[in-house]
């Protein structure tokens, strides 16, 4: 359980931060700059949510608890020591990811398909859904690029990549299922 009686330690007040192992690193390092991103996607959806109802709603919410998941699992390197730690660390797992896809399936069943791009827009929740798309794809980035030198839980990246998938739908269906979409007009104010 998490016990959160003090806010402010000033164990970072010389630009170091603890990971999930007790591991001091600065706050600028790679992990934290992905965990750090996760959490400003997770932010994002709060802002999307305030415009949601019903199922979006709903699965908003469940992918903003995901997000701390993930955050978690991205807190704690050395994944080969997790029985090591005295307790069972937090990892993400397939059945997070099968969940997004078949929620993308079921979402994408109402769209007519794409013959353009579109315009991140619309309606505020889409707007709100697609910046937080553009988020989600640099957390991406930044956890791709971390595994290429430190050990990442393989879910992590996967549900990263299915997220802004389902972002990208779930924007459309916030467009009147596609309806309301802004469509790119190539080369439109030469």
């Amino acid at each position: 359980m998490v016990v959160l009686n003090r806010i402010y330690t000033r164990t970072g007040d010389k630009g170091e931060t603890a990971l999930g192992n007790g591991a001091r690193v600065p706050k600028f390092a790679p992990r934290v700059d992905a965990y750090g991103t996760v959490d400003e996607l997770n932010s994002t959806l709060g802002l999307a949510r305030l415009h949601a109802e019903g199922d979006l709603s709903g699965m908003i919410a469940r992918i903003q608890n995901d997000l701390f998941d993930l955050g978690a699992d991205l807190c704690r390197p050395d994944i080969a020591k997790d029985s090591e730690a005295g307790y069972t660390p937090l990892r993400m797992i397939d059945a997070q990811v099968d969940r997004l896809e078949a929620e993308i399936d079921a979402m994408n069943a109402n769209l007519q398909p794409l013959r353009s791009f579109i315009l991140p827009g619309g309606s505020a929740l889409a707007a709100h859904l697609h910046l937080a798309r553009t988020i989600c794809r640099r957390a991406e980035r930044l956890t791709v690029e971390l595994s290429r030198a430190e050990d990442v839980n393989p879910p992590a990246l996967r549900y990263l990549n299915r997220l802004s998938d389902w972002l990208f739908v779930a924007g459309r269906v916030a467009n009147d299922n596609g309806a309301e979409d802004i469509l790119w007009v190539p080369g439109a104010n030469r």
